[in-house]
């Protein structure tokens, strides 16, 4: 009887406590990176509503303002200088007067694009010293904790979205108490 190779027993744990203490340098690197292809161009709020809106088209000023963590009024000051400058599109939401969807320019995007660019080569140019096995090792885990996030993200959303429909429904059923 053949016996397979034992793998170590990894506690959960331990890998969330690397990941957690893995992700501040390397959102900070990539912070940085950035930051630097877009110093002369954009401040870091402004360049944090490019990437916002390139994961979330046609989102409104409230949702823009949620994530940015700043007032609506902040979110509306920091857009106009933005479609000022030909980055981001603001156009009036068909079906609700009073409310805006905002999207991203071609010049918006390609500026995004090319920062996004530079600072996957920076991140590269790090990773040149690994052999070719760690790197396989390293986007095999990567791929994996991608999986992993994105299933989780979205069924926090679908949990997120029937929580909100309850409590509307709670509010426009009488019976409920």
């Amino acid at each position: 009887m053949t016996s397979e190779p034992s793998t170590p027993n990894i506690p959960a744990q331990l890998c969330a406590t690397e990941l957690m203490a893995a992700m501040p340098p390397v959102m900070q690197f990539i912070r940085t990176e950035m930051r630097r292809q877009s110093a002369s161009l954009l401040t870091v709020p402004q360049f944090r509503v490019l990437a916002f809106l390139s994961i979330h088209p046609k989102a409104s000023l409230s949702d823009l303002a949620e994530h940015l963590g700043v007032t609506r009024a902040t979110a509306s000051a920091m857009t106009e200088r933005l479609v000022q400058r030909g980055l981001i599109h603001r156009i009036e939401h068909p079906q609700k007067r009073r409310q805006v969807e905002l999207t991203l320019t071609t010049a918006g995007a390609t500026h995004l694009h090319q920062s996004h660019e530079h600072t996957r080569d920076q991140i590269a140019e790090l990773m040149h010293h690994l052999t070719d096995e760690q790197l396989v090792n390293l986007l095999s885990g990567l791929m994996i904790l991608r999986k992993v996030f994105e299933a989780a993200t979205f069924e926090m959303a679908k949990k997120l979205e029937r929580d909100q429909s309850a409590g509307e429904m709670g509010d426009q059923n009488p019976l409920v108490t």
